[in-house]
């Protein structure tokens, strides 16, 4: 599924930690879970990370207010 389609749904604290630590390739298990709680990929699914484009979504697309 497309972040656009499950970013709106996580978690303020999560897209916090997403923006803060861009392009990481360890999330820590809590936005993970966040991530697949709100239709995101599964957690087995982000054992790599993210994808580059979900990045590019977080650091030009998403937005700070909330």
């Amino acid at each position: 599924m497309e972040i656009f389609m499950w970013w709106l749904d996580i978690d303020l604290k999560s897209k916090e930690w997403l923006r803060e630590n861009l392009r990481s390739t360890e999330l820590p298990q809590e936005v993970l879970q966040c991530i697949a709680d709100a239709g995101g990929p599964h957690l087995d699914d982000l054992a790599g990370g993210l994808s580059d484009a979900d990045w590019d979504f977080i650091e030009t697309q998403s937005e700070f207010v909330d």
